[in-house]
């Protein structure tokens, strides 16, 4: 019996897939599709960008962004992180986000639709292309796995985040049981 052929989607590709509401991305050619995310997700979002900003504004850094954002590695690879935090000196070169190669932390919010591509498929891109601190954060298990380049396992935070921006002489502390306290 034969199989039919896999389609492996360039990141060109991606981009000309139809503006429908869902999120495109592809990793080493897989596809990845997420609907549009629920109200948890942006409120947890939302409080995430609040503190991030606060903090970033605060040591005077730039370069914290939301989705949707075009962020590839490759002609195989284009994502789309909830929430990242690029290199200062990569934001503002262009219109476009072709600059941005370097991540000091990128966040992903679980969703039903997304939890194995953001647990697995873009947590191992985002280990090979070093980026330095990786949140994928559980709303339905008020928790975040935080994964560096090296870790095999994550460290499960239940308590408090805390991160600190190389360029920082602070950091950012997030207070988990205020992040999902319920609205």
């Amino acid at each position: 019996m034969s199989m039919p052929a896999t389609l492996y989607y360039s990141a060109e590709m991606v981009r000309n897939l139809p503006d429908d509401g869902n999120r495109y991305e592809t990793v080493h050619g897989e596809l990845l599709v997420s609907p549009s995310p629920g109200q948890p997700h942006q409120a947890v979002l939302l409080e995430l960008t609040l503190v991030l900003g606060t903090y970033l504004k605060g040591e005077r850094i730039k370069g914290l962004f939301s989705s949707p954002a075009d962020i590839s590695w490759g002609p195989d690879t284009l994502v789309q992180p909830d929430l990242f935090v690029a290199a200062a000196e990569e934001v503002g070169l262009s219109n476009g986000w072709a600059e941005i190669q370097t991540l000091h932390l990128a966040v992903e919010i679980l969703r039903p639709s997304s939890m194995r591509a953001d647990r697995f498929t873009k947590r191992r891109l985002y280990q090979e292309q070093r980026v330095a601190t990786y949140w994928v954060v559980d709303i339905d298990h008020a928790q975040v796995e935080v994964w560096t380049p090296e870790a095999l396992f994550p460290v499960v935070e239940r308590e408090r985040l805390v991160w600190r921006h190389p360029r920082a002489t602070t950091e950012c502390v997030v207070d988990l049981k205020e992040l999902f306290a319920p609205s």
